[in-house]
């Protein structure tokens, strides 16, 4: 994979423990000592603290909380996700972005990402509150050679990709509220919206959008949504590193892709259904013909939602709205 002159400034200076001198960046990166200084320049204004002392070199003292490609591919443990990243201070919706991009044949594992968006969706159409500098508002692009009818699958993969790199990141534990909704302490953290493009008989891409209240003060929520919304930083209390979140999470979900294309969504089930905050439990459920009051009993093959009702019927649940008992 191509990586930039900047990328690989970040990642030299984040590796070394000492100061490293322009000539030598120069040397290892290909461009010229000015070409270096230029570069330096462009960081700090990016909010990078970088020392410069003479007859020594440079050395990053203060790294911001960014979304910066360099930041997230630095020490990225990936063979395709992540490995290119497009990356935009504000978007309407990198979701529309994302489609463009894959029109345009983006490879494989491509993430668009944004410090804003300004016209954040969610499933059904629904807005989704993406304040500036606060969360991680990305959209995955993959081209998995599958059936259109099973593409939902990966929405409940990305859903445990999410649930995994969290409890790294962070240790919170969090769960899984069918079919793309990530709670914890039963509060909305993560929402996941999944989009095709495919013809008849085969999906020429999947396009995995992941909104993530990352650092989202808890006075900064809508009034109608902060009794249900929460953030990592109101969970655990501090500041969460971005970068690293999306680097733990692209590296779940290649881990768990690979694992999907080779042995099928079984093993993915049995992960999800670990992590599902609803199994077991009495759940209400809305869909555009009515409601349903049952029990949650799993998902099939296909990710479809089991509900037994009173009566002891089983009802498939292809899309609906979920809602969980309340905490006493």
């Amino acid at each position: 994979m191509q990586t930039t002159t900047r990328e690989r400034l970040i990642s030299l200076l984040s590796d070394s423990d000492d100061y490293i001198s322009g000539q030598k960046l120069s040397e290892i990166i290909g461009c010229s000592r000015t070409a270096v200084w230029k570069h330096i320049e462009e960081l700090r204004k990016e909010g990078y603290v970088v020392e410069a002392v003479q007859k020594r070199g440079y050395r990053i003292t203060v790294r911001p909380n960014n979304l910066h490609p360099g930041e997230i591919k630095n020490h990225l443990n990936t063979e395709k996700i992540g490995q290119v990243v497009h990356f935009e201070n504000t978007v309407t919706s990198t979701q529309e972005i994302a489609h463009k991009h894959a029109l345009n044949g983006a490879e494989e594992g491509t993430i668009i990402i944004a410090d804003e968006q300004t016209v954040g969706r969610g499933r059904l159409g629904r807005a989704w509150h993406s304040p500036k500098g606060s969360g991680v508002w990305m959209s995955i692009i993959l081209r998995p050679n599958i059936p259109p009818q099973k593409a939902p699958q990966l929405t409940l993969l990305a859903a445990v990709s999410v649930v995994q790199g969290i409890e790294e990141v962070t240790g919170l534990s969090a769960q899984i509220k069918w079919p793309n909704d990530i709670l914890i302490d039963g509060k909305k953290v993560v929402g996941i919206l999944t989009e095709l493009q495919a013809e008849a008989d085969r999906v020429n891409s999947v396009i995995i959008g992941i909104g993530i209240n990352v650092n989202t003060p808890k006075e900064a929520f809508p009034k109608d949504i902060e009794t249900i919304a929460t953030s990592l930083k109101v969970e655990k209390g501090e500041e969460i590193e971005r970068a690293y979140l999306v680097r733990a999470i692209m590296e779940k979900m290649e881990k768990l892709y690979h694992i999907y294309l080779e042995h099928g969504f079984a093993p993915i089930k049995l992960m999800w259904e670990s992590s599902a905050a609803s199994l077991g439990k009495r759940v209400r459920v809305r869909t555009i013909t009515g409601e349903l009051y049952g029990k949650a009993q799993g998902i099939t093959e296909e990710g479809v939602l089991l509900v037994e009702d009173d009566e002891g019927t089983v009802h498939r649940v292809y899309s609906a709205d979920i809602e969980l008992p309340q905490k006493s």
